[in-house]
């Protein structure tokens, strides 16, 4: 398939340490959520921010055959902690992210599709609202409307759900895969929630310190063998009365 994203060989130091080895993934799929998955300091953040090109390293990343760094208009990223608040409001915010995109300029009907986008979020009643004047989950919210309205090939998102209520984790995955595939995007999120991703993702990435241990659906590389091994914890994985798998905690594993 020429939409996708692959990886070779990438390694990211911090001075001499070396966060990310020498990481490959032949294919992460256009139209598919990839959940990137792994215990605090495995270097997810540093993954997604080396593909967003705001992290040197080594290696070759490349979007339909070609480099990705020759297609950084093409790349739409939030990172966890979301920049300061600028003295705009909802609706301008989203008119200069939209300025933002590969082709420079928004289509026609600019404000309906502002407005869409805000609705289908469900915070359009802050269209009008200042950003500084937002909680922390209506800005990451904003934060995701932000890197959609630029209609990326490629969506990048650290923890987009860390300040959200349960309702909106729920509402804002499904959204985020719904548009995925309507809009054929290469969707890469970091999550520390595997339940979101045994629900949601199409795909997942489980790094442990820089490496990647598995990649594959989501329900053969979250099992009881990796729980141990990366989290350290005794589980294992049920399917609810709906079919649904989910994770079930015992406790420690030994030692």
């Amino acid at each position: 398939m020429s939409d996708q994203l692959s990886i070779e060989n990438l390694s990211v130091s911090y001075g001499k340490r070396r966060v990310i080895d020498k990481l490959s993934v032949p294919c992460m799929r256009a139209g598919e959520v990839t959940a990137l998955l792994g215990p605090n300091g495995s270097g997810k953040s540093t993954l997604l921010r080396a593909l967003a090109g705001l992290q040197g390293g080594d290696g070759l990343v490349r979007l339909r055959g070609r480099p990705l760094s020759r297609q950084r208009g093409e790349v739409a990223y939030l990172p966890q902690t979301l920049p300061p608040c600028v003295h705009l409001t909802v609706f301008e915010s989203l008119m200069v992210a939209g300025q933002a995109t590969a082709a420079g300029l928004f289509r026609r009907h600019d404000d309906q599709q502002v407005f869409a986008l805000l609705q289908s979020l469900g915070i359009d009643h802050l269209a009008l609202r200042f950003l500084d004047q937002l909680s922390g989950g209506q800005r990451q919210l904003v934060g995701i409307a932000q890197a959609l309205i630029r209609e990326p090939a490629v969506l990048l998102l650290d923890e987009p759900l860390s300040a959200l209520d349960l309702n909106y984790q729920f509402h804002v995955m499904d959204l985020l895969r719904r548009e995925t595939r309507r809009r054929g995007m290469v969707t890469v999120i970091v999550l520390h929630d595997l339940n979101a991703a045994l629900r949601h993702a199409d795909r997942a990435l489980m790094l442990k310190a820089g490496q990647l241990l598995a990649n594959g659906d989501p329900d053969q590389v979250i099992d009881a063998a990796t729980l141990q091994a990366v989290y350290g914890v005794n589980g294992r994985v049920e399917r609810c009365s709906q079919g649904v798998p989910h994770v079930l905690v015992d406790g420690l594993a030994a030692g």
